[in-house]
């Protein structure tokens, strides 16, 4: 950022962390508003509605580096284009294989059951809501939220608050419960910000949300954070005790998911402090 002996008033201002956080945080929650809006008008045609959704993305994140450019006067590295190809498609497989190992071991307990395959098409009502929570909900709670609490408060605490807030905002959807946000909270909050500090970029936390959502809901026809239950690949029965199936919230208020996405978070964590990309708050950075 600019130097504040150098800067104006209204510039140092402006790159304050709270008024960073409430500005952009605020103008990506209305995009991503919006974009859910779309998403819902043009639900009879899954493939205007994730067109919408793709065009929405795109004009989110130019905002997003054009916030970083002329307020926070840096380049946006947390989406620098080289690796990103890798980190997203690293993402994408873990994402997908996490969600689908839960599904077998659930499977080999006779708690999950695919019963025959849908058309094809099944596949396609799902893109437009994965592209919203994936990249939206990255670019505000991680390239937002996280990263300028980080500055502010250092790396502890905002994957504290920034893992709070994750989850309990989830506490909106239709079915949303308290155990339900407490587990994305936890095995979420710490997977995706995690990825965060160990890339210092978005597109590995992108991929993992992407495919984790699609995964859920286009392939094996689960209930995603408490929404409504939609149809995909697989026709599926789960029926079990709720600590295993996550009852209406979904998979994601399962304990099985709880310890692979925490153990898997854990790990990135683990890897991200051995790189030394842990922040300190200011006060430790003042000298």
């Amino acid at each position: 950022m600019n130097d504040a002996a150098t800067s104006p008033w209204w510039l140092r201002l402006a790159q304050a962390a709270p008024v960073r956080l409430v500005v952009l945080g605020g103008v990506l929650l209305l995009m991503m508003a919006v974009s859910n809006g779309f998403s819902a008008q043009f639900a009879a045609s899954p493939l205007l509605s994730a067109a919408t959704a793709a065009g929405m993305v795109a004009l989110a994140i130019a905002v997003y580096v054009g916030f970083v450019r002329l307020v926070e006067r840096r380049p946006p590295t947390e989406l620098a284009l080289r690796g990103a190809g890798r980190e997203f498609g690293i993402g994408l497989v873990v994402g997908a294989g996490l969600y689908t190992l839960c599904v077998l071991i659930l499977m080999v307990a006779g708690i999950y059951r695919i019963e025959g395959l849908n058309a094809w098409t099944f596949l396609l009502p799902a893109l437009a809501m994965t592209l919203n929570s994936g990249f939206f909900e990255e670019l505000l709670f991680r390239g937002a939220l996280f990263r300028i609490v980080e500055e502010w408060l250092g790396s502890w605490i905002s994957l504290v608050v920034s893992s709070f807030v994750f989850g309990f905002v989830h506490l909106m959807n239709p079915a949303g419960t308290v155990m339900g946000a407490l587990f994305i909270s936890i095995e979420a909050g710490l997977l995706l910000a995690a990825a965060y500090m160990l890339t210092r970029r978005l597109w590995l936390s992108i991929g993992f949300h992407v495919s984790w959502n699609y995964t859920q809901s286009a392939i094996f026809s689960g209930i995603v954070s408490g929404n409504e239950a939609a149809q995909g690949l697989f026709k599926s029965v789960i029926a079990g005790p709720t600590l295993l199936t996550g009852g209406s919230f979904g998979l994601e208020s399962s304990l099985v998911a709880f310890l692979l996405c925490t153990a898997t978070g854990v790990a990135l964590l683990i890897m991200a402090v051995r790189r030394g990309h842990v922040v300190p708050p200011f006060w430790r950075r003042a000298g």
